[in-house]
């Protein structure tokens, strides 16, 4: 379905006469788990301590988590009505592709392709080998190498789920999801059990009148905490990745968004009360892992349980991250933005295996050459960029298509808060302490004007790219995929 103009010609990999169909596998607790078993990850495990840093203070620190909460929400329902017009998987990618066009498209798959999403299957496999490893290194954090090999190794592992099977990309989205609220429901209990046995936590941590004393006044230091705060909610847009595999998307869609962010909103805040109600400001500042802290003051010599739980949760988180991820790719490909061997599913698996091993191989790549915090700073920049452009089709397409057919429709104002949040979030750390990363992450972007205009616009070497696909699809085993709409 094309919003503005006809739809263009079909491109050779779409004359296929034939064509596999993805099927559509994911229904409602599906999507819910998708939702927010990749919101509930690595974030909630390693940025509260971040966020606490930032900001200076126990209360602006929860202010900015309940925030990062209503913006995820808010952002999520204008990707819901969006999702719901273009009935498409592909996410940002496609909305930007059927509203403004092919190059800004284009620009948009290479921020998720290239930056967005490996960068937080890079972030998420750290979290999830150091806090594998703490029970190894008591003590002391472990060497950066056997961090980052076991990071490999979990990337690597969650990459063979998805190539094998859709369904059992879903039941082990759906089992972990379990897994990851049992877990941060004992973290809740074990802070509400604290508070009822020491009433002085609420008076140290939690007392309104004080709990702001020593809060920042550098907008880039809270522009910064929303970076740590919003990465935790990242995923709300994942649903969105996978429409056509969605059943009954115009239903499903905005039930799993609304019940999967709602849920872990409450949970975020309800998680971070229980940390403030165990340790000082200081102690969480300075921990290395913050849930094993946690557990190691509630638990005793329990402890090691939640440094299995936040690595578990964040190995649910990648591999949703990476089955919505390698879908981006593919629909891509279909739509003429990369090669078409990456727009192809295995003939009997009906999994778009090269999408997910080209996903695999650039999260690796990126794996090697940052640390967490870094990694999440970088990424939260363009993603939220990017985020405003697709939000701002919401009010585009109420001008210049009032007609439209639309299941859902959300309130008008909401996405204007969202594109405000997005310019602050986007402007406001360049401008109060400009880097020079952030210019290299910039010029990166607008570097893809090398590869669209020869090889996408005009088409070069087709010969070339055409004798390279058949190869790869004998020895891949895939086959053209046609739309699922």
């Amino acid at each position: 379905m094309w919003i503005l103009g006809p739809e263009p010609p079909l491109t050779s990999h779409q004359k296929q006469p034939e064509g596999l169909k993805i099927k559509r596998e994911i229904g409602l607790i599906g999507g819910i788990s998708i939702v927010a078993g990749t919101m509930i990850g690595s974030g909630i495990f390693m940025s509260p301590q971040f966020v606490l840093s930032y900001v200076g203070s126990p209360g602006a620190s929860l202010l900015v988590w309940a925030l990062s909460g209503v913006l995820s929400m808010f952002a999520a329902l204008c990707y819901t009505e969006l999702g719901t017009i273009i009935s498409e998987s592909g996410g940002d990618y496609i909305y930007v592709l059927r509203i403004y066009g092919s190059l800004p498209a284009f620009f948009a798959a290479l921020n998720l392709i290239v930056l967005s999403k490996p960068f937080g299957l890079a972030a998420m496999s750290i979290s999830i080998s150091e806090y594998a490893l703490v029970p190894f290194f008591p003590g002391c954090a472990p060497p950066q190498f056997v961090v980052k090999c076991a990071a490999a190794g979990a990337i690597l592992l969650v990459a063979t789920v998805n190539c094998l099977n859709v369904r059992l990309a879903i039941r082990v989205q759906v089992v972990f999801l379990v897994a990851k609220v049992l877990g941060l429901t004992i973290i809740v209990v074990g802070g509400i059990v604290a508070i009822s046995q020491d009433s002085r936590i609420i008076m140290d941590n939690l007392n309104v009148e004080t709990s702001f004393v020593g809060t920042g006044t550098s907008l880039s230091t809270f522009g910064m905490a929303f970076y740590q705060g919003l990465w935790s909610f990242a995923g709300w847009y994942n649903l969105n990745f996978v429409t056509e595999e969605l059943k009954r998307p115009e239903v499903n869609l905005p039930r799993a968004i609304v019940i999967g962010v709602s849920l872990v909103t409450v949970l975020y805040l309800l998680v971070n009360v229980s940390y403030l109600s165990v340790m000082t400001p200081n102690e969480l500042i300075s921990s290395n892992a913050v849930a094993v802290t946690w557990g190691n003051k509630v638990l005793g010599s329990w402890g090691w349980i939640m440094s299995i739980a936040a690595a578990l949760s964040a190995f649910g988180s990648l591999n949703g991250s990476l089955f919505t991820g390698g879908r981006i790719m593919f629909v891509a490909a279909r739509e003429g933005h990369l090669p078409d061997i990456l727009s192809m599913a295995h003939v009997h698996r009906l999994t778009p295996s090269p999408s997910l091993i080209f996903s695999t191989t650039i999260a690796l790549v990126v794996l090697m050459s940052g640390d967490f915090k870094t990694i999440v700073n970088y990424s939260s920049f363009t993603s939220w960029f990017f985020y405003a452009i697709t939000v701002s089709g919401v009010i585009y397409l109420r001008i210049k298509k009032p007609d439209l057919p639309r299941p859902y429709k959300v309130f008008i104002l909401l996405p204007v808060l969202v594109i405000g949040a997005s310019i602050f979030l986007v402007l406001v750390p360049i401008l109060d302490n400009p880097q020079i990363e952030y210019l290299y992450v910039v010029l990166f972007l607008l570097s893809g004007i090398l590869i669209y205009i020869p090889f996408i616009h005009y088409k070069v070497c087709p010969g070339l790219s055409t004798k390279l696909t058949v190869l790869l699809q004998l020895f891949l085993q895939v086959a053209p995929a046609e739309k699922n709409v």
